[in-house]
């Protein structure tokens, strides 16, 4: 015969084992002594086993009952679980995230992953584009929260991370060694304006290889070695490579990843998704300062 355990009776047992004994753990289970005390003995006799030892002043476990404690803390866990996702209406709603493309990759995907654990009823809505249209459309109350990529902050930015601005290449490439160097940027990247001046101040000329709307056409141009971008180290896709810093090409200075929109949230569940920004941005390696050479 089929025998199955109640949560019920697992929970009032674990509230027992918590709380030193019967009259505590009704208190917390909001139910009167002798009702805890009789789904103690109905489930002591379905496993026909003395979970307790009531042979002193208090209340402990035996040898079977310590056993069984482990198990029930694991099944009442699972029933919460399951009843919370399924059924919890609590934090239904939505958070609409802006970030630039080139730091989704490796914090955002863990970041989701986590906030969907804790809020399975809340729909991220994740959008991808650059920090100057971010912010533009941010202040019209677009989004809920923004990531932006920045070399210095404005008002209501908290930067949560700084990164290492670098110029990259072809593998093996020599566009680097082109004069007038030959640059592959979009229209609207904000690291444009960076990369133009810094060559200025150094005294580099340079031209535009490419000017487009796309990605995915700049990211063409490098990586066929016509030209050479800027990308945030750590973020260059593997058919390009960082120009080695003995290249006559100057430093470019550290950007900052900054939060916007955690000091004045719509909902509870949005401070959550800001901490956990906060935390992966915050994990990524730590940026060693280099000198220009």
């Amino acid at each position: 015969m089929v025998r199955n355990l109640d949560i019920t009776t697992l929970r009032s047992f674990v509230a027992v084992a918590d709380n030193g004994g019967v009259t505590r753990a009704a208190g917390f289970l909001h139910l009167t002594q002798s009702a805890v005390s009789m789904q103690l003995k109905r489930l002591e006799e379905l496993l026909g086993l003395d979970l307790l030892d009531r042979s002193g002043r208090g209340i402990a476990l035996t040898p079977a009952g310590e056993q069984m404690l482990a198990y029930a803390r694991r099944m009442v866990a699972l029933n919460d679980e399951v009843m919370g996702r399924l059924t919890d209406q609590a934090f239904e709603g939505e958070v609409v995230l802006g970030i630039p493309h080139d730091v989704v990759y490796p914090v955002v995907p863990r970041v989701l992953k986590q906030f969907n654990a804790l809020f399975p009823r809340v729909n991220v809505n994740l959008v991808t584009s650059n920090t100057k249209q971010l912010k533009a459309e941010f202040e019209r109350g677009a989004y809920d929260l923004i990531v932006t990529t920045e070399t210095g902050g404005s008002h209501g930015a908290e930067t949560i991370h700084d990164m290492p601005l670098r110029w990259v290449g072809a593998p093996g490439g020599s566009a680097w060694r082109q004069q007038p160097l030959r640059l592959g940027f979009c229209r609207s990247c904000i690291f444009r304006r960076v990369a133009t001046e810094a060559l200025d101040a150094a005294g580099i000329q340079w031209e535009m290889a490419v000017d487009s709307e796309s990605d995915r056409t700049v990211e063409a141009t490098v990586s066929a070695d016509l030209a050479v971008g800027v990308l945030l180290e750590g973020t260059q896709p593997a058919h390009q490579e960082l120009i080695d810093e003995g290249a006559a090409l100057p430093v470019l200075p550290v950007q900052q990843i900054n939060l916007y929109g955690a000091d004045k949230v719509r909902a509870p569940y949005v401070s959550d998704l800001a901490d956990l920004l906060r935390t992966g941005f915050a994990a990524l390696r730590p940026v060693t300062l280099r000198a220009a050479s």
